[in-house]
């Protein structure tokens, strides 16, 4: 199963060094919130409405990042974004640490969302370029599986700091770890290149302007980008309904203990962690958008059985197995799938925007269930919001065309083919 990785150039086995770093690192910076929420709710009198305002911030915020630096990728470097974006929300997730009430940590994870969305939109075209036809999926899935180990370490820290320090002090110790991610950034400028089909279109991208932001709306690109964006949106909404929560769910609605939540989660993110190697090798050998489609089905199944069947804590513990397969496997095919579906030019930008545009839309999910637990128990809240999340993830899908294996090269050579065509221009025999 993993032979080959021994097939892989130096060049590639050092980029996913360095994306899975800032992946598993970004990871354990964004879900540290997640477990501070009962925290801050009890300290500051916070309803669950402001609680969920406050995580979903962070994930609209990110689409803004996301979009900016996916352009900003395509003009100045893969790389060099990466490791500004590493630096970002790494200091801001430290001065989280320094909240003195609900107005400054809103603002304070807004300004983390930034560095949150460029890191993925910079790391996933890095990835998508560097890694050969025949593994890009399973070499971008792979690092994308550093999102588990990320909250595997966030819980981790969870536990052994609230097991130490009383919770008014251990919130705050906690987001002050946040800032060890920026010295990734070191190992990062001496070891990681920029792709080759991205430092060979230098002329191209160094003609690049302010208008290039928008370039991912224009002519063919703009029906593709609205149709990602929205697919991406059903899945990070399905998904945000459920790990955001799920710490106050544990903590309130099942009377877990600060450590037996901590536990409840590891097994979950093992869970995680098994859906992400899953979805990398369903990505490769059933396609990207049946590997979309199945995730769907199954956590339009798994979400509510965990929210309603009745049983025990025991039996919960290893319901969150599968659970968290059948919500994570969507994860690995979403990089290789828009570097598929976009020529270099645009691909930083068109891929930024899509994954950061749908994580922002799908961030309104923790809000409103927030909200609508204020009416209704938070369990149902859960169900409700990422079910519907799901179906909306299914829709543009069936629009969308099948990915797997497509050449780079060709993608570049399409466009100029097209106009060839248009001009009456053909190659003579």
């Amino acid at each position: 199963m993993l032979a080959w990785l021994g097939e892989l150039n130096a060049k590639e086995k050092r980029a996913m060094g360095a994306c899975f770093g800032g992946w598993t690192l970004d990871s354990l910076d964004v879900n540290m919130y997640s477990f501070v929420i009962p925290t801050v709710i009890g300290i500051w009198g916070l309803t669950k409405g402001q609680a969920g305002l406050i995580a979903s911030v962070t994930l609209v915020i990110s689409s803004i990042g996301g979009w900016f630096a996916g352009a900003l990728a395509d003009r100045f470097g893969r790389v060099r974004m990466l490791q500004i974006m590493i630096l970002w929300y790494s200091v801001f997730t430290f001065l989280c640490a320094f909240a003195q009430n609900f107005q400054q940590l809103f603002i304070l994870r807004a300004l983390h969302g930034l560095g949150f969305g460029g890191e993925w939109a910079a790391g996933a075209v890095l990835m998508g370029e560097v890694i050969r036809d025949k593994y890009r999926g399973r070499g971008v899935g792979f690092v994308q599986a550093g999102w588990a180990v990320g909250w595997g370490l966030s819980a981790i820290a969870y536990t052994v700091i609230y097991a130490i320090l009383p919770g008014a002090v251990a919130w705050r110790v906690l987001f002050a770890v946040g800032v060890l991610p920026g010295f990734l950034v070191f190992w990062i400028r001496r070891n990681v290149e920029e792709s080759e089909i991205f430092t060979e279109r230098h002329q191209e991208r160094s003609s690049l302007g302010v208008a290039h932001v928008f370039s991912a709306f224009r002519g063919e690109h703009l029906w593709t980008t609205v149709k990602v964006s929205l697919m991406v949106a059903g899945a990070q909404g399905a998904n945000y309904a459920v790990s955001i929560w799920m710490p106050e769910y544990l903590r309130v609605v099942r009377h877990l203990s600060a450590t037996g939540t901590g536990g409840f989660l590891l097994v979950q993110i093992f869970g995680a962690l098994v859906g992400f190697i899953i979805g990398s090798y369903l990505s490769d050998l059933i396609g990207r958008k049946w590997t979309f489609i199945l995730s769907a089905i199954l956590s339009l199944i798994m979400v509510p059985l965990f929210m309603f069947l009745p049983m025990n804590n025991l039996g919960l513990l290893f319901l969150g197995i599968p659970l968290n397969v059948a919500l994570l496997i969507k994860f690995p095919p979403m990089g290789p799938f828009m570097t598929e579906l976009y020529p270099t030019s645009v691909r930083g930008t068109g891929q930024g925007f899509c994954y950061n545009a749908g994580r922002a839309i799908g961030a309104l999910f923790p809000a409103l269930v927030g909200f609508l637990a204020m009416r209704l128990p938070l369990g149902t809240a859960v169900a409700v919001f990422s079910v519907a999340a799901s179906a909306l993830m299914i829709l543009p899908l069936l629009l969308l065309p099948e990915t797997r294996g497509r050449s780079l090269e060709a993608l570049e050579a399409a466009p100029v083919a097209k106009a060839r065509a248009a001009a009456g221009a053909f190659p003579v025999e």
